[in-house]
């Protein structure tokens, strides 16, 4: 039974982020993009600066005496800018695209990276549907943050400041008019703002719930239509996807509303500015073609002001995909490598002649969340050469004890040693790259039977593969893919039988030449022949490895040297096969039950249940 402990939580809702916490992971992920982003802040600038000229120009060409003597240079002059501003806005947005994109790979990347150097107790507090939404989706929000923020932050501020400045040279009556209305507009955002930000996390959790009842659907699909329940399984999904969009259609409600307020406030400040004006014209304090540039300039004001309602608008919608993002990157990762001196004692570190290559000794953990403990005062000496087995009923902790060995947990109480050294004090690469670990349920990778054999190492010949394929017994698959290594076998390796995935696993597992090899009910999936094929193979490789062993089926493993018989957590027997039928009544009973003594079963085991097997 493979360990699994509580049912996986949501992953942690994290403190909502301040503005300089969410800035501050934004700059991890655009570092790299510096100098896109100024180049592309520059060039919008000078386009902006361009837009801010051409009202003085048509003031200029209206404010002569004879408008239409000498318009040519002006209009030639007027011309020139549009050119220059458009070829800037062209080059600077594409500038601005690019860093955007090469921000959303610097997140993905870092994300991956840290998502999989996850422990397994901070795994297990997300699914796997919403760890991907948070990799794909969110992620790609970054890409708008980038876009409609960073940059157009800046340059619509400088804009809109510009455009100020200009209109206050012109007219300082007319200006006060228009900021007036500007003033009503921040007004509206700050009461609209904040329900963008709760909908845009509403929107992505949504979408995070989406994806992780899809990946369950999809990864039991075989289940799902064994059962028939289809219709229950897409009703689940429809069901996410509807929170979703109803989130999503909260947030766009509430995008428009601040679109709205925004393009009403620009249009207020036209008809204000035009009513004003026209008043000031007809008294003769302004000429008219300084109420054309000034006019203007309220039509330039549009684009900066939409930009930055924009800006504050995607700034919340970043913000929750930050804060999303920041829930996983500030999980703790696994620990780094230890002090050189404790690296140099493991690796020096050895059995001694005759001595054990593992110890456990007195451990006792509980899985987070659990409600009892899976092991208690565990102990047992594993020898540096044979076959350790550990027997007993379903949940009595054995296959946690093979986690704990390769660290995917760690002990609440107690020592493990590996070679003489606390496993804790190994370098983890080292520690996992010295054992060959097959889970009771191995997956084979989408890819070539090559890719499949040689995952875990990249330096394996065509020799070493036909080698392992023959000793697992794998040869007959190889003659069926035509002879070809690198035949292609399909996603879940659903083309193979239960048998053959299970000894593609354990071929992966001595391709690696292990120190310590761990089998997890390996060969639960094999018929009676390939089991006895592969019992001889581990014979074989006990005969010069430790080898530790999880078995329900006792047939596996009646010939190891050691057989330990683990009930409720704790070592109650450790013998031969001959020595347990005569001393121990559990693993006679276990024998009885599996027809592999004369006796009649007495009934089934009574022992507690715990968590985990």
């Amino acid at each position: 039974m493979v360990d699994t402990g509580p049912a996986p939580a949501d992953a942690p809702r994290a403190p909502e982020p301040t503005l300089r916490e969410a800035l501050a992971e934004l700059r991890r992920y655009v570092a790299p993009e510096r100098r896109r982003l100024l180049t592309a802040g520059l060039l919008l600038l000078l386009s902006g600066a361009v837009g801010l000229v051409q009202p003085l120009v048509v003031q200029h060409l209206l404010g002569g005496t004879d408008p239409l003597r000498g318009a040519a240079r002006p209009l030639l002059a007027l011309m020139a800018l549009v050119v220059v501003g458009a070829a800037a806005s062209a080059y600077g947005g594409y500038q601005l695209s690019s860093a955007a994109e090469g921000a959303v790979l610097t997140a993905r990347r870092q994300l991956t990276a840290h998502v999989l150097r996850l422990p397994m107790t901070a795994f297990r507090r997300a699914t796997p549907g919403d760890l991907m939404a948070r990799v794909t989706g969110d992620t790609t929000l970054l890409r708008q943050v980038v876009q409609q923020t960073l940059v157009q932050a800046v340059t619509g501020l400088v804009m809109t400041l510009g455009a100020l400045v200009m209109m206050a040279a012109l007219d300082p009556v007319l200006l006060g008019a228009s900021v007036l209305a500007i003033a009503l507009l921040l007004g509206a955002l700050g009461l609209v703002m904040p329900r963008i930000r709760r909908a845009s996390i509403g929107a992505q959790d949504s979408v995070g719930e989406m994806g992780a009842v899809l990946d369950r659907s999809l990864t039991a699909f075989t289940t799902v239509k064994a059962c028939g329940t289809e219709e229950s399984e897409a009703r689940r999904v429809a069901e996410a996807a509807e929170r979703a969009y109803r989130h999503g259609v909260v947030r766009a409600r509430w995008d428009s509303t601040a679109n709205a307020a925004a393009l009403l406030a620009v249009h207020l400040v036209f008809l204000v500015v035009l009513g004003v004006g026209a008043l000031r014209v007809s008294y003769g304090a302004i000429p008219v073609a300084t109420l054309v540039a000034f006019l203007l300039y309220v039509f330039f004001l549009t684009e900066p002001v939409m930009s930055l309602v924009g800006v504050v608008a995607f700034a919340q919608t970043g913000r929750a995909a930050l804060q999303r993002i920041g829930e996983i990157t500030r999980l703790p990762p696994e620990p780094p490598r230890p002090p050189a001196a404790s690296t140099e004692a493991a690796a020096s570190a050895g059995p001694g002649p005759g001595g054990p290559a593992v110890v456990f000794d007195r451990v006792s953990f509980r899985y987070p969340g659990g409600p009892d403990p899976v092991l208690r005062d565990f102990s047992l000496a594993v020898p540096a050469v044979g076959l350790t087995a550990l027997v007993g009923p379903s949940g009595a902790g054995k296959s946690t004890v093979l986690n704990l060995v390769e660290r995917f947990w760690d002990p609440d109480a107690g020592a493990i040693l590996l070679d003489g050294a606390e496993v804790r004090d190994w370098d983890l690469h080292r520690l996992r790259s010295a054992i060959g670990y097959v889970e009771q349920d191995a997956p084979v990778m989408a890819g070539s039977l090559r890719e499949n054999l040689a995952y875990a190492t990249d330096r394996a010949t065509d020799a070493e593969l036909h080698e392992v394929l023959e000793l697992t017994r794998l040869d007959g698959l190889l003659t069926r893919l035509g002879g070809d290594l690198d035949a292609p076998v399909q996603y879940r390796g659903v083309s193979l039988s239960g048998g053959e995935r299970q000894r593609i696993a354990i071929a992966r597992a001595l391709l690696r030449r292990p120190r310590l090899l761990l089998l997890d009910e390996a060969t639960s999936q094999l018929d009676a022949v390939n089991e006895a094929a592969l019992r001889s193979v581990v014979q074989d490789l006990a005969a010069r490895m430790p080898v530790l062993a999880v078995a329900h089926r006792l047939s596996t493993v009646r010939d190891a040297a050691r057989i330990a018989v683990v009930q409720a957590g704790t070592v109650r027997a450790v013998g031969t096969h001959e020595e347990l039928l005569r001393s121990d009544p559990l693993y006679a009973q276990l024998a009885a039950q599996q027809l592999l003594t004369g006796a009649s079963p007495s009934g089934p085991i009574n022992s507690p249940v715990v968590t985990g097997s």
